[in-house]
């Protein structure tokens, strides 16, 4: 017997199953390729703060897992990763060696006991596995720019990272750990390069609290003074309200002011107080008031009900601070304030002080039924509720162990993914649902449905209550002990191992804080709170002194002076026709940025560039003949105009002519009347009668004599929608000036004989910019009506736009 198998054998901790290296996974719907060999297989590792919380109802599909901050830790990685290929190691001692480093899990040396409890299977791993942390490195954040609008389509700078609050419930706070705020003049270099190097129009600052940046009002007043002639705007994430005044309402403020969004979570002051948020109703309304008097109509809050300790008192004081804050924020001659509410569900989350407790869905659904009744006919309210399944879901797997890894793969398998979009919400239960009915755990997931233990009451789920019985191999009698008795504070939890400096003692000293009602400063500002994570493993909080705020210079003013207009030619090719028509002019803006070129602004609420395209080119279409207007405020010599543009664009927008146009002329717009295209057409064929099977022979396409034909007719009338819903009849042949067949090539696919499957036509049209347009599918239509045959548009480039 080796020296593992017999620790193994002498171990306290019996298994409760073998860790067995994961095979790949592939989607049903694809073929699985011919078998590798273990040995073979690439690492495949995960990261991120799901990761790092609870790692275990994925432990067995990834071979190792960076927990904590990446920065320093990913290039350890790479470097063992590469001396390990060097040396020609085997794969378990490359995951051997990687388990060695500090911030490094690795399952397959780790099993699971009957209690719950994770441990190592070898002497040579550690038994805790340390949280790596990083000081932020704002130049990292300075990346690739999408050609396509993203969802944060902007420059992101972090500015501190971590978070000291407390919130009792906020898993980030407690595994971010300590608070390490950036020099204020590393932000505003980096946010000044990248604006540059980006070409973006906007930039967000990033914190779990930027409000409890210290440095953010002299910061956000510097950047907006330095960027103030280049039309920027400053976007900041959930910030507190507590901190919010006319310093943060400057920098926000601008041209493109949208909605502020604050987080009170609970709806009085006692349930703050259990959830340590440290705000009181005071600061709440005068943070509100602030924005409200500021300009802001539109404000976003965010609420959670199923805390421990909540009455229906608490769940119905949500809708009682939104009927005072309207109260409280009235002037006349100014529109209704507005909220946006998003109501979540309380989930536990481990590392947490309240990561001992949970809530039934039925307890849940009658909640917001409460607040439902609360709301309706209130005005200036939108309510947004969290689905009670997918909160029940993301307790059973946050909180899981080893046993639910195949429950994810089943689900996956019967279709569960994005899982929080509201289209895909039932597939993704019933997937959740059928997967865990077929893994034999629906009795566990029925503990989390009807609420496993109330911290506050004691209260317990009675075994009656428990719909499905015991997964087999379970007695009755455990059975109910795990579910009749309440868990003790001191029970392992699957996610012991991982060392997040958070002492468990601690998140157990101020859960009976919580009961209490008592409440933890911010360590950040005020006394130690003893949380067990400064150190040497760790670090200690980083809070940098507040530099003076600087004279605010006002907001932006757009620059209207047109003192040049240059008409570009240019090329859209490739992959590029993939990007649609406002992602070009957005292309455009971010190119003119990074060249610094000096482009002119529109005037109103929100000013624009003035970048004209003649036409808008149907997505997927090609070009070769494009045209679009540019409007400077400076004279700028042709040449170097077309250099320095051309080297921020995308090798598939080639340029190939600019002219200097009188800016009182007509724009490419108004002069706009015809267009030339190539478009590629085929017959549509079945599978059937491409093989000669069809029932029925199939007639030879006769293109030459069907484009004769077309150019024979007076009319095609075809019925088309105007965007106000108007239904008219218009001539498409009116709008027809040219069709002819193009010669094939004798290397081309495409031909223009008689028999040809596909062919390829020239023809020109009208492209005028009130709405009278000769489409590509306009010919196919023409092409229907003239012939017996279904047909396609396999393929459109424009040629050219025609100016009068």
């Amino acid at each position: 017997m080796n020296a593992n198998a017999q620790e193994k054998q002498n171990s306290p901790h019996p298994p409760l199953r073998s860790s067995p290296h994961p095979s790949p996974i592939l989607p049903p719907s694809l073929p699985h390729p011919p078998p590798i060999p273990p040995p073979s297989w690439p690492l495949i590792f995960a990261g991120g703060q799901t990761a790092t919380s609870n790692p275990e109802p994925y432990a067995n599909f990834f071979d190792f897992i960076a927990l904590g901050d990446g920065e320093e830790l990913l290039p350890e990685i790479g470097l063992v990763l590469e001396l390990g290929k060097a040396n020609n190691l085997s794969r378990e001692e490359l995951l051997l060696d990687l388990a060695q480093i500090p911030g490094v899990y690795v399952p397959q040396f780790y099993e699971m006991a009957t209690d719950g409890s994770v441990y190592p299977t070898r002497p040579d791993v550690p038994e805790r596995i340390l949280r790596r942390v990083a000081t932020p490195i704002p130049a990292y954040s300075i990346g690739l720019v999408p050609y396509v609008e993203t969802v944060h389509d902007r420059l992101t700078i972090e500015i501190r990272r971590g978070c000291t609050r407390g919130c009792r419930f906020c898993q980030p706070g407690m595994l971010t750990r300590p608070a390490r705020d950036v020099e204020p003049e590393q932000v505003a270099d980096a946010i000044e390069q990248g604006m540059r190097a980006t070409g973006y129009n906007e930039f967000s600052l990033l914190s779990l609290s930027c409000s409890d940046y210290l440095a953010l009002p002299a910061l956000g007043l510097e950047i907006k003074n330095r960027l103030k002639d280049e039309n920027i705007t400053l976007s900041l994430p959930s910030q507190r309200v507590d901190r919010f005044d006319e310093n943060i309402a400057n920098i926000l403020g601008g041209t493109r002011q949208g909605s502020l969004t604050f987080a009170p979570e609970a709806g009085t002051q006692r349930m703050r107080d259990i959830i340590n948020k440290g705000l009181t109703n005071e600061e709440l309304l005068r943070g509100v008031k602030t924005a409200f008097e500021q300009g802001w109509d539109k404000i976003k809050l965010y609420f959670m009900i199923g805390l421990p300790g909540e009455t229906d008192v608490d769940v119905i004081g949500i809708a009682e601070t939104i009927r005072w804050l309207h109260q409280e924020c009235r002037a006349s001659g100014r529109r209704r304030l507005n909220f946006t509410l998003t109501i979540s569900n309380f989930t536990p989350k481990p590392h947490t002080p309240f990561q001992w407790h949970s809530v039934s869905t039925a307890e849940f659904e009658r909640k917001q039924a409460l607040l439902k009744a609360e709301f309706r006919g209130m005005k200036g309210v939108k309510v947004n509720f969290t689905d009670v399944r997918i909160s029940a879901m993301e307790d059973f797997i946050g909180r899981g162990d080893r046993r639910l890894a195949p429950v994810v793969r089943r689900a996956w398998e019967l279709g569960a993914g994005m899982d929080a979009w509201w289209e895909s919400l039932d597939r993704a239960f019933g997937a959740w649902t059928q997967a865990i009915a077929e893994s034999g755990l629906s009795w566990k997931y029925r503990l989390v449905d009807n609420g496993e233990w109330n911290v506050m009451e004691g209260e317990v789920t009675p075994p009656s209550q428990c719909i499905d019985p015991p997964e087999a191999g379970v007695t009755k009698a455990s059975f109910e002990d795990k579910v009749s008795s309440p868990p003790a504070l001191d029970r392992p939890l699957p996610w012991d191992h991982i060392d997040t400096g958070i002492d468990k003692v601690w998140l157990k000293t101020d859960l009976q804080r919580a009961l209490e009602a008592a409440t933890v400063p911010d360590c950040s500002f005020e006394g130690c709170s003893h949380c067990g994570v400064c150190g040497t493993d760790f670090g200690h909080n980083i809070v940098v002194v507040p530099p003076s705020i600087p004279p605010f210079a006002g907001h932006f003013v757009p620059n209207q002076e047109r003192k040049q207009r240059l008409r570009v030619w240019f090329g859209k090719l490739g992959d590029l026709a993939l990007v649609s028509h406002l992602d070009l002019v957005r292309l455009f803006d971010r190119a003119l940025r990074r060249s610094s070129l000096p482009i002119s602004f529109t005037g109103g609420f929100r000013p624009s560039p003035r970048i004209s395209p003649a036409n808008a080119l149907p997505l997927g279409a090609t070009s070769s003949g494009e045209i679009v207007d540019f409007e400077l405020t400076q004279l700028v010599d042709v040449a170097f105009f077309r250099e320095k543009l051309a080297a921020n664009l995308p090798e598939n927008i080639p340029i190939y002519k600019i002219e200097e146009v009188d800016v009182k002329a007509p724009s490419a717009t108004q002069l706009l009347t015809q267009a030339e295209y190539l478009i590629t057409v085929g017959l549509v064929r079945s599978p059937e009668d491409l093989e000669g099977k069809g029932k029925f022979p199939q007639p030879q396409p006769r293109w030459a004599d069907w484009v004769e034909e077309i150019k024979a007719a007076t009319a095609f009338w075809r019925e088309q929608t105007s965007k106000s819903g108007k239904v008219q009849s218009v001539n498409l042949r009116d709008r027809l000036q040219e069709l002819e067949l193009v010669p094939a090539l004798s290397n081309s696919p495409n031909s223009c004989e008689t028999n040809s499957e596909i062919t390829l036509l020239r023809c020109i049209g009208s492209c005028r910019n009130d709405g009278t347009i000769m489409r590509p599918e306009h010919i196919i239509y023409m092409l229907e009506q003239v012939s017996p045959q279904e047909i396609q548009l396999l393929s459109t480039h424009r040629n050219q736009l025609i100016l009068s």
